[in-house]
Order: C-alpha cells, then structure tokens, then sequence
C-alpha cells in the first residue's frame, strides 16, 4: 500500500516542499530510504520504528521503501521523522486521514514525544504561500509557527495523540498565538548613554552612524571606552518593524539559536565575534551553508573588537558584503545568498603598544611597528567605513563629575524620527545589487537615489571639492560623504543639506593615512 506526505525541507533562508513517499510490499523485512538522505535521515529509520511501537501502533515487518522526493535536493536533519512515521502508520492501513492539505515536521524521540526542530518559521512561510492549510509541528515550536498567518497550526506532542488526532477520536485544538508586536515595549538594555562620561564628539558620531545605518571605526588607547560605547550602541538603536523582525527571526531560526521561550526575535542584533574566527564563520559557509555572523547582525550591529588582530584574510571577505548587503555562498553542489545589511562598528588601538598621540603615556612602538600594525586593515576596507572617530583618554575630573549624560531613550527618539523620514522618502524603492532589497535608510542608497535627495547647493560643492583635494578621497568616500550628510541634515529635520552638515560629515573621513 502507498501513503504519501508532505513535509518540507529550508534550502538556505527559503524552503522547498518535500514528498515523503512510503510504500509497503510483501517481502523480506526490510526499511530503506532513498532520495539523497544525509545520514541523520538514515538514523531516523530507528527512531521512527521505536517511536511507533512505543506508541501504541503496529509496526509492520515487510519491505518498507521510504523515497523523498524531489530525489535531487539533498535531505539533511531529523525534521523527516514525523512525516515519515505517519506516512507508515497510513500505508499499513492503521489511519486514513486526507493528507493532500497537510504539511509534517518534527523530530521524534524513542518514546514517540515529538521534538523541536530547526527552520520552522521559513518552511512554513513557504507552505502558506504554496496554499497548504494546516501544519503539524512540534509543540514547542508552535509559537514560532503561528507567526505566519493563514494556515492552521496543530501543536503535536507526541506520535500517540497525533495518531488519534488523525483517526478522529481526540481531536487537538489548534494553536492560536495571543502574541502581538505592536504592544511590546523598548527592549532593556545593560548599558545607558547617560552613565558613560565624557567622550560627547563620539557619542554624536555613534548618534549619527544610527540614524543612518552607517559603519564605525573607533581608534584610541586602551581604556577609552570604545567596548563599552559599541556595547551601549543597540540601547539608541530604533525598535524593529515587523517586517525587519521576521527578517531576523528566520535566520535564527535556521541557525538554530532562536530562544525556546521567544518565537520572535524583538531586539535589534549586537553581533561581538572573537578575532580567532574563520572567514567561514564570519560571512556563512560549510558543505551546505549556514549564515555566518554578518547574516546574524542583519538588521543590527556586527562590533569587531581589536580589528588588526583579525585575519587579513576575514577581514577583506567583508568587502563585498558591506557594498551588496547580501553574500553569496557557493559550493559545487549549490549556491546560496543570505541578508547582510549590518552596522559594522569596529574598534581599535593606534598602534601595538596602544598609546601612539596619547598625551599622558608615551608610545614604545617603532615607526615600522605602527606602519606594519596599520597595514593589517586594507584601504579598500578603511574606504568604505563611513565614520572614523578618534576616542581619547578620559580625564579625570569627568569620571568623577556626578552629573549624568544625555540618557539613550532621548537620543533614540532622534533617531527614531530621522528613521522615519527616511522610511517616507525610500517608501515602495528597491535597491541592493539585483535591485530587489527594500531601501530603509540613507546608508542603503545607491548612486541614483545619491543624485536625487543628496543635492548640494554651490558653498557646498565647494566645499566637497576642497575636501576631495586635500584628502585625496575616492569616488566612493565621495558618495558616502553625501549619504553621510544627508543622515545628518535628517537628524535636525531639514530638507536640504547645508553646509554645515557637509562640514560634519567631511570631519568624520580619515586625517591620515592608516
């Protein structure tokens, strides 16, 4: 007899439907597999032969041929399970539910008890928009799955209540979220604006780089508290839209780190690597790719701390990222893009001693330690961060003066109006390198939004100009220059930019060479 199931499989960020095909022929007691299974697919033969039996139902010991079908799309991950011992319980005549409309995912455990899964919120997107109408999932990732709207979610324990569910005898209620973004309140953060002292031109920087979705490179001795104004940074941050909150979610959820206790990711995210990471690690890779750390920042803040201790190597793969906001992946088997629209914020010391133009201590480094610790970051790179701030010592009458600083709630409510300014002026644009990304922010603009909202009137091409000259800036600092501006002037609610806020921008480009 033949029972066929539909479950689904994530291909990078997306998913793709998955025919589980179970045939039961008379024959030698067998179980196979077949449709290009990895090997925790194979395994599942085990699990799923213990969980039936350990739930109530028969097992039947014939040739058993399990194909999952498109045969060409590799089967990875113990998502099959489910699918494939409900399609056994149906071909051996034990239930006869109609299946047509149906999708099943989840892992089983040797008892029958149904276990989470990876992806769910990205293969259920899929299966509502192909018009499945119900989804059979984990109970625990139920939350995760209800997010998508227009298909039924039945939350499953375990194999027994499922086979009785399907057999009509107890019916489970579906799963209906009572979750609702609108009436979350401002993430809490660890770290306040207003409790760091001092350092108020970087804070304006930091300010400006939010505003506009800008990268940051922070340069000043050990101490300063370039760690500590990159980890307050998210505390200004605007909140999420529902949108860049699904966004985000679906990364997780295929990377495997969304939370068990939050379906959705609600906090804009702050990305820290370690210096030892691979390239691999930090743009997404393995046989079959997974995001790697920049796709994790999407929509948040990637903070590379000690950058010339980065691999030159890791380093020069953000390149084309920081200018796509996206990275594709290709392997011999595949080729797969994900999101990459990241703040990069980054922070280093002048020199290896970490005290080069500090007033206070004296610099021990050699003229060609500093050259040689400088040419670890590459032009090209250095070229496309936005802002260059240097963060000097605090003295000590500010560590010590009690009065606070601008809390970020104020600061954010700037930035949360610049933001929407420049969500009206980009509403209905598309952008990105295949022109198929929404424009959000300034920082997103290509040359021709560039020409149309970052005009100059003539005291500012003269000064833009000068600066060119003097700086020996490249057509794209050119550009960024411009976008930079256009951030500020969106900052003080004006129309136009000014000079005066082409003069700040100008400011925040390199004085010297690195």
């Amino acid at each position: 007899m033949l029972a066929k199931v539909t479950s689904f499989a994530v291909v990078g960020l997306d998913g793709a439907a998955i025919q589980v095909e179970v045939d039961i022929s008379h024959g030698l007691s067998s179980f196979i597999i077949v449709g290009l299974p990895d090997t925790a697919v194979q395994e599942s033969r085990e699990r799923v032969r213990a969980a039936i039996k350990n739930s109530g139902c028969r097992f039947p010991g014939q040739r058993i041929t399990v194909n999952l079908a498109p045969a060409d799309l590799r089967k990875e991950g113990p998502a099959y399970d489910l699918p494939i011992a409900v399609g056994i319980i149906a071909a051996s005549g034990q239930i006869w539910p109609d299946l047509e409309s149906s999708i099943f995912l989840g892992e089983l455990s040797l008892d029958g008890n149904v276990r989470h899964t990876t992806g769910v919120l990205p293969m259920i997107s899929i299966a509502q928009a192909q018009g499945y109408k119900r989804a059979f999932v984990p109970a625990e990732d139920a939350p995760e799955a209800a997010l998508v709207p227009g298909i039924e979610i039945i939350p499953v324990s375990n194999l027994a209540e499922l086979v009785g569910h399907l057999q009509g005898l107890h019916p489970i209620p579906p799963y209906h979220s009572a979750f609702d973004y609108d009436l979350l309140d401002q993430p809490r953060y660890g770290t306040d604006f207003r409790d760091i002292k001092g350092q108020e031109h970087v804070k304006r920087a930091l300010e400006v780089a939010a505003a506009g979705a800008h990268c940051v490179l922070m340069t000043g001795p050990p101490g300063a508290g370039k760690t500590l104004l990159a980890r307050a940074l998210p505390s200004i941050l605007p909140k999420l839209t529902v949108e860049e909150a699904l966004e985000i979610t679906k990364i997780y959820s295929v990377s495997g780190l969304l939370p068990a206790d939050q379906p959705l990711i609600t906090e804009r995210p702050f990305r820290a690597p370690h210096h030892t990471i691979s390239h691999a690690g930090l743009v997404g890779g393995g046989h079959w790719p997974r995001p790697g750390e920049i796709s994790l920042a999407h929509r948040g803040v990637l903070f590379l701390d000690e950058l010339p201790e980065f691999s030159q190597h890791v380093l020069e793969v953000l390149r084309q990222p920081l200018e796509d906001k996206i990275v594709t992946i290709s392997r011999a088997t595949t080729t797969l893009t994900f999101p990459a629209n990241f703040m990069l914020v980054a922070a280093m010391n002048p020199c290896p001693c970490g005290y080069f133009g500090d007033p206070v201590k004296e610099c021990t480094c050699s003229p060609s330690m500093i050259t040689r610790y400088r040419k670890r970051i590459s032009g090209p790179l250095l070229d496309r961060i936005d802002i260059h701030v240097e963060v000097p010592r605090v003295e000590y009458e500010k560590l010590t003066d009690d009065r606070l600083g601008e809390p970020s709630a104020t600061i954010r409510a700037r930035i949360e109006q610049a933001r929407e300014i420049q969500r009206q002026r980009f509403a209905g644009r598309l952008g990105g390198v295949k022109g198929n990304l929404p424009l959000l922010c300034n920082a997103d603009m290509g040359p021709a939004e560039v020409r149309e909202y970052c005009r100059l009137d003539d005291s500012g091409k003269s000064l833009l100009r000068a600066a060119m000259t003097q700086l020996g800036m490249s057509a794209r600092a050119f550009h960024r220059i411009l976008k930079l501006a256009r951030t500020i002037a969106d900052l003080e609610g004006a129309a136009e930019i000014k000079t005066h806020h082409l003069a700040e921008a100008i400011q925040y480009r390199p004085r010297r060479q690195m």
